[in-house]
């Protein structure tokens, strides 16, 4: 903690208002003056003279509070980065990759608010970098075979010793600092809802870990409207919907791609087609479909329908946030107890499209439905999304490619929900397939529901309505 003998305490001010008077304390620590001001004057006069006999005997001031070393709570001499570290080396080991990630991202953006002063002698890119992949990636920081790079251990030792202690978070301008970084991208541009609110999510468990284990007194972080934490509104982009004849001329063109054209293609078919979020369709085995054979069909003489046992996620986010060093770590299914599973209906032309998959490069019950170009690997986020990408680009109009259509490739589901809902699929059993809950699945898509309009308005037409006079 900072600190110096430089002192000096002066007279107590009466200040008359107009229920009587207040006793103002004033005293400066260094080149910053510090008050406190009381109902009584043997209060003041109490303050007063503490501080006299601590500058007297020698104490030195903090900086920060300017208050003796002694008056000093667990807040003023706790480093912000110190704890900061604490806490993400505490839930390291029970946070899956993702959720790793995104500590990382939120801590960055708070320390990076809580620094006593910009580090211009560093490029600001490297300095978010330098704590998101180093610092707050415990893995990484404390693996003796792969020693932090000295350039990043520079910043990293400047960042130490220039963050705030804990005791900023009593200071109301410090939470509204932090509170607007995470708010802001490092462009100046305001961050998505969901990433505020997620952050700000974050933010609050540290708070909790720091109040529950004496650092502060209180959780600082504001609550209600004010706190610019609402979370954003989950329901989908109505622009974000392809219609059915984008989405045939995207497959299309993706099949037609001379290096696994056939497997990327059905691969967002089966988003597009089946609902499947991307890192379950990643995971799905051969022996996880059941596929009709060619000319199979159902009771009523229509081609037979497939059905995916869907058991597993392999979301992609990175090496160095997984245990295992792949890119890909196992999950569960979103909002499903370890083992459980969700069957989802297969069309017809899909089953086609899969078979022809398994059979051209000769698939196993055990191998990957939709395997990686590299032998046994998965396919990779990175690959797929500028596929989709240089896909739309080739595709849509120019005016189409500029909008939200298809812009993700998390859109793809989108699509495939939302038509199973307008094609009059109860929702109870399009969350079923989904994985979703009901009340999820309408916040998401109940705007996207249409074409029963003028059915609904024959309902009606009987009503009468008394009119007003």
């Amino acid at each position: 903690m900072d600190s110096t003998f430089d002192v000096r305490v002066y007279g107590i001010e009466r200040r008359e208002r107009a229920n009587g008077y207040t006793y103002k304390v004033v005293w400066k620590v260094g080149s910053k003056k510090h008050s406190k001001t009381y109902a009584t004057k043997v209060l003041a006069d109490a303050r007063r003279s503490a501080l006299l006999t601590a500058a007297k005997s020698g104490e030195p001031f903090s900086l920060d509070s300017g208050l003796p070393i002694s008056h000093a709570s667990k807040a003023a001499e706790t480093n912000w980065y110190d704890f900061a570290l604490e806490y993400v080396d505490k839930v390291w080991p029970r946070a899956s990759g993702n959720s790793r990630k995104n500590i990382a991202k939120a801590m960055t953006a708070t320390t990076v608010a809580l620094l006593r002063s910009q580090p211009k002698q560093f490029d600001a890119v490297k300095v978010r970098t330098a704590l998101r992949e180093w610092a707050f990636n415990t893995k990484r920081r404390t693996n003796p075979h792969e020693p932090i790079p000295d350039g990043v251990q520079v910043i990293l030792d400047w960042v130490q010793r220039n963050t705030l202690p804990m005791s900023a978070w009593e200071k109301a301008e410090k939470v509204d600092a932090v509170v607007a970084a995470l708010s802001t991208l490092l462009d100046g541009r305001a961050a998505a809802a969901s990433s505020v609110y997620r952050q700000r999510r974050i933010l609050n468990r540290v708070m909790v870990y720091a109040v529950r284990h004496g650092v502060l007194r209180s959780n600082p972080l504001p609550k209600g409207e004010s706190s610019g934490a609402q979370k954003g509104a989950q329901a989908i982009d109505k622009r974000s919907l392809l219609n059915e004849q984008q989405v045939t001329a995207l497959l299309d063109w993706i099949g037609r791609r001379p290096r696994h054209g056939t497997v990327y293609k059905a691969f967002f078919a089966t988003l597009c087609y089946a609902g499947l979020r991307p890192e379950e369709a990643v995971a799905l085995r051969v022996a996880d479909a059941y596929l009709p054979a060619s000319g199979e069909l159902d009771e009523d003489g229509e081609p037979a329908w497939g059905e995916f046992v869907v058991h597993e996620a392999q979301p992609e986010v990175g090496g160095q946030w997984t245990d295992t060093g792949k890119p890909h770590e196992q999950r569960y299914l979103k909002g499903r107890e370890d083992g459980d599973t969700r069957t989802v209906p297969i069309h017809p032309d899909l089953v086609m499209l899969l078979r022809g998959v398994i059979e051209q490069l000769k698939l196993g019950p055990g191998d990957l439905l939709f395997p990686g170009e590299r032998k046994g690997g998965m396919l990779a986020g990175s690959v797929f999304r500028r596929l989709w990408s240089k896909a739309r680009e080739a595709v849509l109009a120019p005016h189409e490619y500029d909008s939200p259509a298809g812009k993700r490739v998390y859109d793809c589901r989108h699509v495939c929900l939302t038509t199973w809902l307008n094609r009059g699929i109860p929702p109870a059993q399009v969350a079923e397939w989904a994985g979703n809950s009901v009340p999820v699945l309408l916040a998401i898509y109940a705007r996207c529901i249409n074409g029963h309009r003028s059915d609904y308005l024959k309902r009606i037409v009987g009503v009468r309505y008394v009119m007003a006079a």
